[in-house]
This record gives C-alpha cells, structure tokens and sequence, in this order.
C-alpha cells in the first residue's frame, strides 16, 4: 500500500485533470490520475476548435493527446479505472475504485489531496441518430462552434439563459435563428428576450418540441411538433442543444453542491472538505470552456500544493 500513497489524485483526465497534473508534478509532488473512461474529456468529440489561444485550427483530439503526453512526460501518473467512492480520514483521503475488493489493496488508494475534475455532460434531446449527428450539424456549444455557420440557417433549442445567450450570439453570425422552446414563455431572463425580439433575423417556436433530426450524412433541417401536434420542418444547417447539462458528481455526498449538482467552489476551487478541491465544468461557474477549466486546473492544483506546505 505503501507505493500506492500520493500527495495528489486528480479524478478526471480532461482539460482540468491534466492541466492540475502538470502544474503539481511540477511542483515536485506525486500525482495520480484516476480516468474512469478515455482521457481528453467531452472536447474530443469536437472535430475543430476555433477559440482555443494560439491553437485555432485544432482538433479536441489532437489538442488533448498533446496534453495527455506533456503530463506522462512530466511525470504523471494516469490509470484507467472509475472512481466510486471518496473518503475522508483525516491525514489521508482514500480513493476507492471499480477495482477494489474486500481484502485486498488493489483498486484503492490514499492521497494527502484530491483534485476532481469529473467534468459534466450536456443534456441530450433524445432523438435517434442524435450520437451521430454531434459533429455533423448538432453542437451543444454556440461559442465553440458558432463560427461555421455564418450566414447559415441553425435552430437553438432550449429556454433558459444559455438558450437565449447562445441566440443572441448566433443572431449576429447565421442567417437565420430559430428558438425552439416547449413552452410558451421563457425560463432565462427576461432582458435578454426582449434582446431577441430586436433581432430580425430570430423567430421564436414556442410550446414545441423537437422530434425528428433531418439529413443522412448532415443535418439538413429538424422537426419540431406543437401542442397540438402539428409539425413544421426547419430547414436549418446547424441545431445548438441548450436544454442543460448534468454534472459527473453523483459520487460525492459529502461534498456542497448547488441545486444543480455541481460542486461549490469558488475560485479559489476550495470544496468545503479541507484538502478536497475541484476544477473544471463540474464546480460552480459561470462559463465552462476549455480557457476556464484549464485555469481551473492550475488553480486547484496550486492551491494542492499550499495545502501540503
């Protein structure tokens, strides 16, 4: 068991994971990380990524791998297992994995701090050939991906404050924006509706829902059905989902979390557990993009390393 005694576990080998393993193998430290999955995060389902600094035509694979390696190179360790169970006993936190068993040390481990950088996943519609159409017209970020469809037709669906931001950024870039919301009034704020209703070039679908992806090798147009179940298809290139997304953080009971699942932090990346932090899309924030959970990663392992004196 003895070997198996880090200062640092990071439990997530996205953006935030790997970024907080640099920085505290750097440091000096003996660091973990805990994949339960691939490593690279949801970013490596996206084709190109066109806001990253210095990077504007990269792949989220490419990208990823790249970071992946400098942490190997570094020092890191990375192991693929899922995390079931954090505790905390003082000096120590124990990590235990889907590998554990009764009797045996395989499949747990101790850490003077964690790092979770579980990330979180975007809701999906629910539609068939949705999977296959991520990348190929579905997106479910508008300030990723936005920037290919100027001067294209794209539907936003969704009725909260990402919706409505996410068509007011793309009313300024497609030709075109349909909102498509299944009820007949809006959850986000009201100045940003009254925003939207400037814009000549957005019509709202209200108290609908979408029911159909159209296109074979791309998206071509989506089908939405209202109340009283008519449907009209909109011809559109592009369908940016904003209806939500679910933080990975089921595991961490002891942990304070706001009512949407996500770990409070501020941004700092303290968690109310002393020698306990996070980073990334699964904390508390107000933007969660690659930028941000990469800030987030050297934060919270900086912070790891003041911790451990």
């Amino acid at each position: 068991m003895q070997d198996k005694i880090y200062d640092v576990i990071v439990i997530g080998a996205g953006m935030a994971g790997l970024t907080a393993a640099i920085y505290a193998v750097r440091a000096n430290k003996k660091v973990l990380v805990l994949e339960g999955k691939t490593h690279g995060g949801q970013i490596i389902t996206t084709f190109h990524i066109a806001n990253y600094p210095g990077l504007p035509k990269v792949s989220g694979v490419d990208l990823m791998n790249s970071v992946y390696n400098q942490a190997k190179e570094l020092g890191a360790e990375i192991e693929y297992a899922e995390v079931m169970k954090v505790k905390d006993e003082g000096e120590f936190k124990s990590v235990i994995t889907e590998d554990f068993e009764d009797g045996s040390d395989e499949g747990k481990y101790l850490a003077r701090t964690v790092i979770i950088a579980t990330g979180s996943s975007e809701r999906k519609l629910g539609l068939e050939n949705e999977e296959k159409m991520t990348g190929r017209g579905i997106s479910y970020c508008a300030t990723c991906d936005g920037g290919f469809y100027k001067d294209k037709p794209v539907a936003v669906v969704g009725g909260g404050n990402t919706a409505l931001y996410d068509a007011l950024y793309l009313a300024d870039v497609a030709s075109k924006v349909y909102l498509v919301h299944r009820r007949n009034e809006f959850r986000g704020d009201a100045f940003l509706v009254d925003k939207l209703k400037t814009k000549e070039n957005v019509e709202f679908v209200l108290e609908s829902v979408p029911v159909k992806l159209i296109g074979e090798k791309k998206i071509e147009g989506l089908e939405v059905e209202n109340l009283s179940h008519e449907k009209r298809t909109l011809t559109v290139d592009g369908i940016f989902v904003a209806v939500g997304r679910v933080p990975a953080t089921e595991i961490f009971t002891k942990l304070k979390k706001d009512e949407g699942g996500y770990i409070e932090a501020g941004e700092d990346c303290h968690t109310n557990i002393d020698g306990v932090f996070v980073a990334g899309d699964c904390r508390t924030k107000n933007l969660r993009q690659l930028v941000t959970a990469s800030g987030d990663g050297a934060v919270a392992a900086t912070e790891a390393v003041h911790y451990l004196g």
